[in-house]
């Protein structure tokens, strides 16, 4: 699998005077792709929520843990990255992780922002095999698999990674129908690694999310824990279950008390639930 782009969904065109979720993340993590518009934004969900920086961070952080857990735990080698936003630094996106434990690893990043194919193809270099990047829209999950089945074997396992992407979806759009549509094509012993802010965890949150939607095009969703855990109908939470970031499997004490606003879990997909796939 060559590190390019893909035929896909249509995205949105370019546009740097209007702030977009992937680069937010990236003002927040401390990175330099972004624009006077998304710092703008950044900056004022910052005065409602202060640990909204550290929370993005935390999520970053749980990503590298659980994609290195699935990897070298479950012996997963393959991750269907959805909605991965911009690269972070250092090594902490999806493909290096997975690619330390094992360079059987296959990784395809998707998204629909157009800010963010380029970069994940910069950081994908050419002598890197099995990961690359497709353009795709989580709102349409039909498309978006079919892509995906062009460059991933769906007759072997894989790790489905929603990270800070669902709270994008509307209730209207339902999220969760959409999730149990991707789960559905996948085979028993697939992952689904899923991180969503909370509404339920720190008061400021809830006015930091309402500044960003006035502000962005991309209106955000904030979930409870009882609407989080419902992605994982069907499936087997691995320990701790549904927590904070900085409580998912910490590395260190410093991970561990990291402030963060969202909810984080991994789950398997039983043998005792075929996929689509499997039973047609």
């Amino acid at each position: 699998m060559a590190a390019s782009a893909v035929e896909g969904d249509e995205i949105p065109e370019f546009d740097p005077s209007k702030p977009r979720s992937a680069r937010l993340h990236d003002f927040w993590l401390g990175g330099k792709d972004n624009f006077a518009a998304d710092r703008a934004a950044g900056a004022d969900a910052l005065e409602a929520y202060p640990d909204i920086a550290s929370s993005a961070r935390a999520t970053r952080a749980f990503l590298v843990r659980a994609v290195r857990f699935v990897a070298a735990r479950e012996g997963v080698r393959q991750f269907l990255d959805i909605g991965a936003g911009l690269p972070a630094a250092g090594n902490a996106n999806t493909h290096e992780v997975a690619l330390a434990v094992s360079p059987q690893s296959r990784v395809l990043y998707m998204d629909n922002d157009p800010a963010v194919g380029n970069h994940i193809i910069a950081r994908l270099t050419s002598d890197i095999d099995g990961c690359g990047y497709a353009v795709a829209d989580l709102r349409h999950p039909e498309e978006l698999l079919a892509t995906a089945a062009r460059k991933l074997d769906f007759a072997q396992p894989v790790a489905v990674m929603l990270i800070a992407v669902l709270h994008l979806i509307s209730d209207a759009e339902d999220p969760h129908g959409i999730v149990a549509r991707l789960m559905a094509q996948m085979p028993a012993g697939s992952y689904l690694m899923l991180c969503h802010p909370a509404i339920d965890q720190y008061a400021g949150a809830p006015e930091a999310m309402a500044r960003l939607n006035r502000a962005m095009e991309q209106q955000r969703t904030l979930r409870t824990h009882g609407a989080v855990e419902r992605f994982f109908a069907g499936l087997d939470l691995l320990p701790p279950g549904l927590v904070p970031p900085s409580q998912w499997r910490p590395d260190s004490p410093e991970e561990a008390s990291r402030p963060s606003a969202a909810w984080v879990g991994v789950a398997r997909k039983p043998a005792r639930q075929a996929s689509d796939r499997e039973r047609a």
